[in-house]
């Protein structure tokens, strides 16, 4: 059995375990804590099944399990005691009768194959490694601004919504000055530092695939245009969107 089938398996039965614990809960937002951890599971199965323990894969998996509990941490404690996140909800009122077997493969089932493409970086990692390259450098700090940006930029955005003043307002300090979303920049930046990695290793150059395939969803399907549409009513978004970069952090236009 290849790598690419082992490791869908492994992800499918990863996510039939949330279906089940959100069907019981009747919550789908429990799907999105398992994001993150997801990808530190599904690396662990490789690097003990191949028993290719190096440098690279090492390295490789620290960065990523600093990336995934990091994310894990954050989504549980925003969700915690709060009801179903307002997406899961319009659906399963829209779906109706419909919604366990919708949920199955709509949500979970979907986000089983968004998991598979976007962990081809970790899938290609174990199929063999050769000598260092100067690439695993590059790959490494990619991996570092992205996390930088990341998690500066939720931590600003947490601590700028438990202000009760905030409420219905756009927030536009820090790195939010630069960038309308930073952590959608971060997490793909975070992806392109791994995929980078995982090539230095292997020279396959499938690891990119991955990386790709976030950064469109991250702008053009699940990240920027959900929140795009979320703002649009909030006072001044309007103008804080013409003189902010949407994605790229840059200068914002006087």
């Amino acid at each position: 059995m290849s790598v690419y089938m082992f490791s869908f398996i492994v992800i499918s039965i990863y996510f039939l375990m949330f279906f089940f614990a959100g069907t019981w809960l009747k919550n789908n937002s429990i799907v999105d804590i398992g994001w993150g951890v997801g990808f530190i599971f599904l690396n662990t199965v490789l690097l003990v099944s191949s028993n290719n323990i190096n440098s690279i894969t090492v390295i490789f998996s620290l960065l990523l399990s600093i990336w995934g509990l990091r994310l894990f941490t954050h989504i549980y404690s925003r969700n915690r005691g709060k009801p179903e996140d307002f997406r899961y909800a319009a659906w399963r009122k829209e779906w109706g009768k419909w919604v366990v077997v919708r949920s199955l493969f709509q949500i979970y089932l979907l986000q089983a194959v968004f998991m598979w493409i976007v962990s081809l970086p970790i899938q290609t990692l174990y199929q063999g490694v050769s000598k260092l390259h100067w690439s695993l450098i590059v790959g490494v700090g990619l991996w570092l601004i992205g996390f930088i940006f990341e998690s500066v930029s939720d931590s600003q955005l947490k601590a700028f919504i438990m202000i009760p003043e905030n409420k219905g307002k756009v927030i536009e300090s820090g790195l939010w000055k630069y960038s309308r979303h930073p952590n959608y920049f971060g997490e793909a930046v975070i992806w392109w530092g791994l995929a980078t990695i995982s090539f230095s290793a292997t020279m396959n150059y499938i690891s990119f695939i991955g990386a790709a395939f976030i950064t469109f969803s991250l702008l053009f399907i699940s990240g920027v245009p959900l929140i795009e549409k979320r703002n649009a009513t909030k006072a001044g978004y309007q103008e804080y969107k013409k003189r902010t970069s949407v994605f790229i952090p840059w200068f914002p236009k006087k």
